[in-house]
């Protein structure tokens, strides 16, 4: 039945019969954002503020770095990120996006004289080397999660660029990404890539009980609010929650050596290609739609053989590049996945290409093999381009960063709570430009804010 809501049938159409932007301005905007976290790594050691203690009795895990000593500390810690990570990414999405090739030269040009300046001063310690690959792989999950966070609003903004939106069925847009690189960014640190033991059906089953929680709450929530949801992205029902969690069923049901996840996820989404090519992508890209459940859902169910396979692979290259080799020296074992990360994903890169050119084009709607191997190749020369803060002496993780790689998905909820608040107080396509720029400033302030108080106090809420 359709909505009377006006405003929200224009928000709908705002965001419909999009095709994109091409590859390199996706990667030239997108680097905005590593480049300015790496920049605050690099000047960390400038910042006065010290708000972690060193106790490394603390460390007793991954998750652990240090005890907060204030909370007055830290909140100057996390207003410093903020003006050095969160700002520029709001002003080069938004108003700046046409500087987005010039911003980028110029981060790139400012990263490496910072970086000259502080390689003459020391060099890299071996404490630096041991703990950098953990410190990377953080920084890139959470500049993803980030990306994601700050667009799910500002797309719903006329000063965010119809070009950076999601595709309706083929190209590609920066926020293309954002289903993809989270499955991705959380297959390559995986417990299958780490080779520890995986959870069987039932343990995943009552793992992922939260994420099915949230996907009917999103149902509930925007059916009873009368909220726009764009049906052609997942289907009627369907969320991006459902999929994470059919994923990690189907990953725990089928459960393999990790040296042999990226065969089966290569098998995966060249049947699954196959398919599309001979006439499944009419179907799913089709407006028709019958009233079973399936039809309903035709986009976000077939789409599971995508994300699936892409899940498989991640698992494999983390395996591959960072987990694999354990008994090599740090110094060693750093360069080398510094290597095999960049020719990967420059491999990746072409493979992208040549899909998209003589195969069928990049469609994140279907999750393709090309769109597959479109999120392996980005995601990959992000890990890269963070990997170069290991050859840099004194470069420290940030505090936000830390606050969000411990509440991943407690973040990316309270955005979308965030999001929904303020599209229901605000008519956002009405909003002049100066507006907002407050508006999404004070938005990404309070989740950022939010987050990092929660992890002052010890709060986590990890379950997948």
């Amino acid at each position: 039945m359709a909505s009377f809501n006006t405003s929200k049938q224009l928000k709908e159409e705002f965001v419909s019969n999009l095709t994109g932007s091409s590859f390199s301005k996706i990667w030239a905007l997108l680097s905005i954002v590593p480049i300015s976290m790496v920049l605050r790594h690099l000047t960390s050691s400038f910042c006065p503020i010290d708000c972690y203690a060193t106790d490394k009795s603390l460390k007793k895990d991954d998750d652990l770095i240090g005890a907060p000593k204030n909370l007055s500390a830290y909140f100057a810690t996390l207003m410093v990120d903020f003006l050095f990570i969160l700002i520029p990414m709001t002003l080069f999405f938004t108003i700046l996006a046409d500087w987005a090739y010039i911003g980028s030269f110029l981060g790139f040009m400012l990263f490496f004289a910072t970086a000259a300046a502080k390689r003459f001063g020391s060099p890299p310690d071996l404490e630096h080397r041991i703990h950098s690959i953990r410190s990377f792989l953080t920084s890139y999950r959470v500049s993803t999660m980030l990306i994601t966070c700050f667009c799910i609003l500002a797309v719903d903004f006329r000063i965010f660029p119809r070009e950076n939106a999601k595709t309706e069925t083929y190209g590609t847009g920066l926020m293309d990404l954002g289903v993809g690189s989270f499955v991705f960014a959380n297959a390559i640190v995986s417990r299958q890539a780490r080779n520890i033991q995986s959870m069987n059906w039932k343990s995943a089953l009552k793992s992922t009980g939260p994420l099915i929680l949230l996907g009917f709450g999103r149902i509930v929530s925007t059916t009873g609010v009368d909220y726009q949801v764009h049906v052609g992205e997942y289907g009627v029902h369907w969320n991006f929650f459902f999929t994470l969690a059919a994923v990690s069923i189907l990953t725990s049901i089928i459960n393999i050596r990790p040296k042999y996840c990226g065969i089966l996820g290569s098998v995966i989404l060249i049947g699954y290609q196959s398919w599309l090519i001979r006439g499944l992508n009419v179907y799913l890209l089709s407006n028709e739609r019958g009233t079973d459940i399936i039809s309903q859902n035709k986009e976000g169910i077939f789409s599971i053989f995508g994300y699936w396979g892409l899940y498989l692979v991640g698992v494999q290259l983390g395996h591959y590049i960072f987990f694999g080799n354990n008994s090599q020296s740090a110094s060693r074992s750093n360069k080398a996945a510094f290597i095999k990360t960049w020719l990967l994903g420059i491999l990746t890169g072409l493979l992208t290409l040549l899909l998209d050119r003589h195969i069928e084009r990049v469609s994140r709607r279907m999750c393709n093999l090309a769109y597959v191997t479109w999120i392996a190749s980005l995601n990959l020369q992000l890990i890269g381009g963070f990997m170069l803060t290991d050859y840099i002496p004194g470069s420290k993780i940030s505090a936000l960063e830390e606050a969000f790689n411990r509440n991943l998905l407690a973040s990316f909820v309270l955005a979308n709570i965030f999001t929904g608040l303020v599209n229901l107080t605000t008519d956002t396509l009405s909003t002049s430009t100066i507006s907002a720029i407050f508006l999404l400033l004070g938005y990404t302030f309070c989740v950022s804010m939010i987050i990092g108080i929660a992890d002052f106090y010890g709060i986590r809420l990890k379950f997948w």
